[in-house]
């Protein structure tokens, strides 16, 4: 795992002790030998951490929780809900992320469904897993990543005040069931998923919400325009 490593300095000041716990190590071991036997994972090794590369600790001020990466080829780069910006189709959670986004505010001009630039400006991309099996969602829960990446929110939660924590779904929202609702901000809203877009993820304004949070704050908005 270390040989993958791709973290800022204010993220691994905090959590290069977990890569030296059992459960990290049991990790890797599970990833090197599904490599091994020729299983294809996603994203690739080096994007394992893109989130937490691409968005330093300092700079984080929403936190989007997904639960683990796309298994179509060619998707996934270590962004929750994110694709690579040549994919076509969109996957239909991140239609309907655009969907909302464009009722929300207005905006409608995405180049792609790469989420980068959102990245860039402080919203954390967080899957819970940070890996999947080719075609096999879910298939690398309860390996490990689930406890690393609560320690990813508990440094957020302890670190961090005022950050706009954004939780879609129940299982999203089990898992920022730990955060401090008296430092920060809990959004709220069901999955974007067709299943649950109906029930409330429509019409829940998240992008405005959050941009009212900050300007509180006096902490500069999101450009949500891709």
């Amino acid at each position: 795992m270390k040989q993958q490593i791709a973290l800022h300095p204010s993220w691994l000041a905090h959590l290069q002790a977990e890569f030296e716990q059992s459960y990290m190590r049991q990790l890797r071991s599970f990833l090197v030998e599904e490599m091994r036997r020729g299983k294809r994972v996603f994203p690739e090794p080096k994007l394992w951490f893109n989130a937490l590369d691409t968005t330093p600790l300092d700079e984080v001020k929403v936190v989007i929780i997904g639960q683990d990466p796309y298994p179509t080829p060619g998707n996934a780069h270590g962004l929750c809900f994110s694709v690579r910006p040549e994919v076509s189709p969109l996957p239909k959670s991140l239609v309907n992320i655009f969907t909302e986004l464009k009722e929300d505010t207005g905006i409608d001009r995405f180049a792609s469904g790469c989420l980068q630039g959102w990245a860039e400006q402080g919203v954390l991309l967080l899957n819970a897993v940070l890996t999947v099996e080719a075609g096999k969602p879910g298939s690398h829960q309860g390996k490990g990543w689930e406890r690393f990446t609560d320690r990813v929110i508990e440094v957020i939660n302890r670190e961090k005040e005022g950050v706009i924590f954004v939780l879609w779904g129940a299982y999203a929202q089990k898992k920022g069931a730990m955060i401090d609702t008296q430092r920060h901000h809990v959004i709220k809203a069901p999955h974007p998923s067709p299943l649950s877009a109906y029930r409330g993820f429509f019409g829940s304004r998240p992008f405005s919400k959050i941009n009212h949070y900050l300007r509180q704050q006096g902490i500069g908005e999101i450009d949500w325009s891709l």
